[in-house]
This record gives structure tokens, sequence and C-alpha cells, in this order.
């Protein structure tokens, strides 16, 4: 079973696997002498090699949502007639005209 990786998933394990590489780890795959040479070495180019050609024992669990049984049930919320919505609108101007004259009255406040 071949695994797809994300494009963050790569370059984690060329990463990880590059930092193996340049610390001595072994070499999963045979690569020759002129390969690397034609690389310059590079940890990074090896391990992707490594990654394309299967060799790495690395593996990705993807956890996936647990379903959950059930329907879902509606958010019951509070009608409000008319009279109500204008009230409630009223309320919260006269607050805010409050506050406004509030902070008229101490004047410019300092940071």
């Amino acid at each position: 079973m071949e695994q797809e990786f994300t494009k963050y998933e790569r370059a984690r394990i060329i990463g990880a696997r590059a930092l193996q590489i340049a610390m001595n780890a072994p070499l999963l795959v045979k690569i020759t002498k002129e390969d690397l040479e034609k690389i310059n070495f590079d940890a990074i180019k090896i391990a992707e090699i490594e990654l394309d050609s299967d060799a790495l024992p690395i593996s990705i669990k993807k956890p996936f949502p647990e379903k959950r049984g059930g329907a879902l049930q509606r958010i019951k919320s509070k009608q409000l007639s008319d009279a109500q919505k204008e009230e409630s609108a009223e309320d919260l101007e006269k607050e805010i005209a409050e506050e406004e004259e509030k902070d008229d009255v101490d004047g410019p406040q300092e940071e």
C-alpha cells in the first residue's frame, strides 16, 4: 500500500531524514559515488531519493474524527416582536449616548 503524503508531510520526513544523514546515519539506498558527486553530497537530495524509492520505514498516522450518532438539534432562540426589537434598539442607543457623554465630561484620556 503506497501512501500519498501531503507537501507538509513530505517536507517533515525529508527534513528529519536529511538531519539523520547529515549526522552520518547509514544510507538506505545504494547510490554510486558519481551520483553523490553530481548532487554534491546534499543530505536533502539523498533523503528525497530515499523517500521516492520507498526505502524509508516511515508511516504517517492520520486520525479521522470520531463519528457521533444522533441527529443534530437546532438551538431555539427567543423570538422577539417588532415592538421588543425597537425597544432594545432604543435602549442600546441610550447606553451609547450615555457613554459618549461620560467620555466628553472626562475629557481626552492619555495613554
